[in-house]
């Protein structure tokens, strides 16, 4: 088969302290779970008070914002005391203190199996919202409010699996594809059955796992609904949104077919839409690659929301020299952490403790004009240019450029600039 990429840019990148690829381990139960109750800009109200007793899967904050998703404990126990915190961008974060008491609900007990064929595709979305199921990338767009736009598109709709593993600390997404290979395909039906409009399914897998498309297509002919396989390139940032469907459009184009408007979606929000429709089940559990060069042994382990980092590294055997930073997510785009004891969320798949030499921390030095950063940019943008535009304030950040923080310019700049959509004052505050 013919593998399909973006035109421009883009690296190959690779990192040995990611954890290898293979079964995640479930992570210990936590004593004391965070649950986030969202920040300042996704409002979720509280419908717990402090000293309450709380089950397993049991609604404590409910949506009350754009963007927004309800909120539920993913262990049984107590309620002990609200916290808060800021994070990188100066948001607050809140959330809510539970000790572990009691019998669990759901875990260790057999799955209930709830048909859910003969829903309509309202009674679906109805289910997906209840549950808070998020777009389990960095934007947490509810995933309902990503089914009502898909329907209000005059063209008919392409629902894509994404399972494209251009950076190595996706490998919790691919564990997560092996062992749960069946809901991922179910959770894709339930999704395509609530956007009425589907006309097929597409697998866009990373041509190096072309045998673990091969098993998805072969799932995915089971269901009533078309299904085809894409091969991409595995150049970072193929998963990115804009670079994906550069690809998919160069297939349709190819394969002489009319794909419509497309709806992307991870492995990982699908086996969380069939796990709400299919077991009445909220996100309880989290496949997290756990890793960097300060981690004394890397894994991917099943962990439950609301664990701490500081938890999860400890599993790990600890630290082996002191972290320089801690990022949620891939190190090229991910957020970073400003406390050990902050909760893995909803969208979290990797925990990065970066060490000192992985960091590459030292002082800005003056461009040299090795121009590498133009060679890797995918969008075709000169962030030498931007950088010098940010420095003169001519402009604000390199968003309003049209970057969108990939991250390949930064790491193959040997000067240190921060060439990221942040603005430089921060970035030189975090390098000091």
């Amino acid at each position: 088969m013919r593998v399909y990429s973006f035109p421009r840019g883009g690296l190959i990148f690779s990192d040995p302290s990611a954890p290898p690829k293979g079964t995640a381990v479930k992570a210990f139960l936590p004593s004391i779970s965070v649950i986030s109750m969202g920040d300042e800009k996704r409002r979720v109200y509280p419908v717990i008070t402090v000293g309450e007793i709380v089950r397993e899967g049991m609604l404590i904050g409910r949506a009350a914002g754009p963007g927004a998703v309800n909120i539920h404990s993913t262990v049984p126990g107590r309620v002990t005391r609200k916290t808060s915190w800021k994070d990188r961008d100066g948001y607050v974060n809140e959330a809510m203190i539970i000790k572990l008491e009691g019998a669990f609900d759901k875990l260790g007990r057999r799955e209930e199996f709830f048909p859910w064929t003969g829903l309509s595709g309202y009674d679906l979305q109805r289910i997906i919202s209840d549950y808070g199921i998020v777009e389990t990338e960095n934007l947490e767009r509810p995933l309902s409010d990503m089914i009502t736009g898909a329907r209000r598109g005059s063209e008919k709709l392409t629902l894509v699996i994404r399972c494209v593993f251009d950076d190595p600390w996706l490998v919790a997404d691919y564990a997560l594809c092996k062992e749960r290979l069946s809901a991922v395909i179910q959770g894709a039906s339930i999704v395509a059955n609530a956007c009425f409009k589907v006309a097929q399914i597409l697998i866009a897998v990373s041509h190096p796992e072309k045998e673990l498309g091969q098993t998805l297509l072969a799932e995915a002919g089971k269901l009533n609904i078309p299904s085809a396989m894409v091969l991409t390139g595995c150049r970072y940032p193929q998963r990115s949104r804009r670079e994906l469907e550069l690809a998919l459009r160069k297939y349709e184009k190819k394969e002489n077919l009319n794909l419509g408007s497309f709806l992307i979606l991870g492995p990982a929000v699908l086996v969380a839409a069939y796990d709400a429709v299919a077991h009445k089940k909220p996100v309880l559990e989290r496949y997290v690659a756990v890793g960097g060069g300060a981690v004394k042994r890397p894994a991917i382990m099943k962990v439950r929301i609301g664990t701490r980092i500081s938890e999860l590294v400890e599993q790990c055997g600890g630290f082996r020299e002191k972290p320089h930073r801690i990022i949620t997510g891939s190190p090229l785009s991910g957020k970073e952490v400003m406390y050990i004891d902050e909760p893995v969320g909803k969208t979290c798949y990797a925990i990065v403790a970066m060490s000192k030499s992985q960091a590459a921390f030292h002082d800005q030095q003056p461009c040299i004009n090795c121009y590498q950063c133009r060679a890797v940019c995918p969008v075709g943008l000169d962030p030498q240019n931007i950088h010098k535009r940010i420095r003169a304030f001519e402009i604000d950040n390199a968003e309003t450029t049209g970057c969108y923080g990939c991250g390949c310019c930064k790491l193959v700049c040997p000067s240190s600039l921060p060439l990221l959509k942040t603005s430089y004052v921060d970035d030189e505050a975090s390098s000091a």
